[in-house]
């Protein structure tokens, strides 16, 4: 049997596959329309969110701050899968090294989990702005915002090294390298593997529950104490107010961590290959693309932010 080391010795060798679409050359060509579409609207839609907070002195505050760094990792997120996913839709196989594939989940992992702790940190946002408003400004200074961002990329940064190294010391050996997905996530690359894979499934697992489940416990218990502050309150205006804040990022919240939940959480007995490559569509398009929008259509401040922009603009 091989070991780790003479797998990455022999890197320049060794290569994968991904398993196309379709090879129906009219179906193939609509689905890389369909999906060049929705990453230019993605890029467009949070690159104007990142250009709208950084140009409007009004929006300086930690809660778009958090928002304008989502966008940066939404876009970085969606460009390490897209273009080399784009770039396969059409049936010739065109493989990917080793290193290339390693690099690729490396990135995928940590960009993932930083959104993932980054949506946990904006919840702890919207608590203090609703249940410590007085203290806001004190508790919520620039410095704090920005070792919670940093600091969740570290974490993140730590885990993906650590379960990448990990994965990418298996054999992979044979000729049938053919990832049943459009990137190289790691439930579908530890299935190529040739050797016990019991251990890493288990070190998966762990990283899923660190990255998923608890930051969204800790979502939940935010939003708890948001509840009751809310139900609190006696103006109806500052309830619809409190309640609009933080619907939007509910929404984000539940989409998110619903979908990766049902990919890396689930029993590996319970799931199929082609599920979730269906389920990754989801959280590599359409999540990145409806942050934009949900944030945008449900946001006052943003909203009249890009239409005062638009409107100079035209003048």
């Amino acid at each position: 049997m091989l070991t780790g080391k003479s797998v990455f010795n022999q890197s320049g060798t060794t290569e994968f596959v991904f398993r196309v679409f379709t090879t129906v050359p009219e179906f193939q060509a609509l689905l890389f329309l369909l999906f060049l579409l929705l990453y230019l609207m993605i890029l467009c839609g949070n690159t104007a969110i990142i250009w709208v907070v950084c140009t409007h002195s009004a929006l300086h505050t930690p809660m778009y701050f958090f928002l304008s760094s989502l966008s940066v990792l939404e876009i970085c997120y969606t460009t390490d899968v897209v273009p080399l996913m784009l770039s396969n839709i059409f049936g010739a196989h065109k493989p990917i090294s080793l290193a290339g594939c390693g690099t690729q989940m490396f990135f995928f992992v940590t960009l993932g989990s930083t959104d993932c702790f980054l949506l946990a940190v904006m919840a702890y946002d919207r608590y203090v702005a609703i249940c410590h408003p007085l203290h806001y400004s004190l508790i919520m200074t620039k410095k704090l915002c920005v070792q919670m961002v940093m600091g969740s990329l570290s974490l993140a940064l730590f885990l993906s090294l650590q379960l990448t190294a990990l994965i990418f010391t298996l054999p992979f050996c044979g000729h049938d390298r053919e990832i049943n997905h459009f990137l190289c996530d790691v439930p579908p690359v530890l299935r190529l593997a040739c050797a016990d894979i019991h251990v890493h499934q288990a070190v998966l697992y762990v990283v899923g529950i660190l990255v998923l489940t608890v930051p969204f416990l800790l979502i939940c218990i935010s939003y708890v104490f948001i509840a009751s502050t809310i139900l609190r309150m006696r103006s109806a205006e500052g309830r619809q107010r409190a309640f609009s804040t933080c619907s939007s990022h509910l929404t984000v919240v539940l989409l998110q961590y619903g979908c990766c939940s049902l990919v890396y959480l689930r029993p590996r007995s319970s799931t199929s290959e082609d599920e979730d490559r269906q389920i990754a569509l989801v959280y590599t398009f359409v999540t990145p693309l409806l942050n934009p929008l949900i944030y945008t259509l449900r946001n006052k401040d943003v909203k009249g932010a890009l239409k005062n922009s638009i409107f100079h603009k035209a003048v």
